[in-house]
């Protein structure tokens, strides 16, 4: 009887291992309690990102699908989607967007040329590293209010500093350039103003990252014959590729939401020629009172800026040298 109680144990032993190897392993209780208290540690962070962010979301969306009233006790009106329709047959609307992708396409590619040149000179070995760091990084944090105001007067057609040196001193101009009174010299303007600022703002995403780059790599290619342009691009650019798809990214991102720098100094004129997303849906919601048709107006860029955001790290996303 002994042999068979322990053919019997060992079978069962069998069947219950293979039960347990088959199945997943319940947690145990002090696992379940890290579970908890890390949840427990996520949720005043995400009660405070629901309350200021995914509720305001859902809020404008809501506002977007009415003519909304304002006034309280008044009913507003159900639209559905006509706001985005208006918007689809607005020829502002469509200005506004030419703008905003003129405006990045003048910013983006200067602040990443410009950026990432501040940042291989400073990465170098020279005298005063940390004060021209400071130099290059000091527009960043600076006001976007001032900066935009003192770029108004420098813009000016009469007396500003612009047109000081390019008519009164260089004589390269017959008469004062009216640079804020014109659709595509005042896009320039703000194009130069956008660029001085962000320039600081790439160069130190730029120099963490090529301070990153194994110098061991740098000296043996130098050992191979390679110089210092053929190391930066064989060696530091695909080192820092994912770098620059990041910068890349937020600074189209950035350059879809330019607002501050537009009101300023030509608040959308003149006629509306100016107009950026931003400008355009303050415009609507703020001056007209139409909070429905500018919450549309907030929802297509949001959806623009998305898809673009898609795209490039899509692309991004390939390795380097594929079709």
């Amino acid at each position: 009887m002994l042999p068979t109680r322990s053919t019997h144990s060992s079978s069962s032993a069998r069947k219950g291992g293979a039960r347990t190897a088959g199945s997943p392993r319940p947690p145990s209780a002090r696992r379940r309690r890290e579970i908890l208290h890390a949840y427990l540690f996520l949720l005043p962070g995400f009660a405070l990102f629901a309350l200021t962010i995914l509720y305001p979301i859902v809020r404008a969306f809501q506002i977007s699908l009415f003519h909304w009233a304002i006034v309280p006790g008044t009913a507003s009106t159900f639209l559905g989607l006509q706001n985005y329709a208006h918007a689809l047959h607005d020829p502002i609307f469509w200005r506004a967007l030419a703008n905003s992708g003129f405006y990045m396409a003048i910013t983006v590619p200067s602040q990443i040329v410009l950026g990432l040149l501040a940042a291989v000179m400073l990465d170098a070995r020279m005298p005063a590293r940390a004060i021209f760091r400071t130099l290059y990084y000091l527009p960043v944090v600076t006001s976007w209010v001032v900066v935009s105001l003192v770029f108004r007067y420098l813009f000016i057609t009469e007396g500003g500093l612009v047109n000081w040196i390019l008519h009164d001193t260089l004589h390269l101009v017959p008469t004062n350039i009216n640079w804020l009174g014109a659709r595509w010299s005042a896009m320039v303007a703000l194009g130069i103003l956008g660029t001085w600022k962000g320039v600081g703002w790439s160069m130190v995403v730029f120099l963490a990252a090529l301070q990153g780059v194994p110098k061991a790599l740098h000296e043996a290619a130098a050992v191979d014959g390679a110089r210092a342009w053929d190391r930066f691009v064989a060696v530091s650019l695909p080192a820092i590729r994912p770098v620059v798809a990041f910068v890349t990214v937020l600074l189209v991102i950035g350059g879809f939401n330019v607002f501050i720098s537009v009101y300023l100094m030509t608040g959308g004129g003149p006629v509306d020629q100016t107009q950026v997303l931003l400008s355009y849906m303050y415009r609507q919601a703020f001056s007209f009172l139409d909070f429905g048709y500018g919450s549309a107006i907030s929802f297509l860029l949001t959806l623009i800026v998305f898809v673009i955001s898609l795209a490039q790290m899509r692309l991004f996303r390939r390795p380097a040298g594929a079709s």
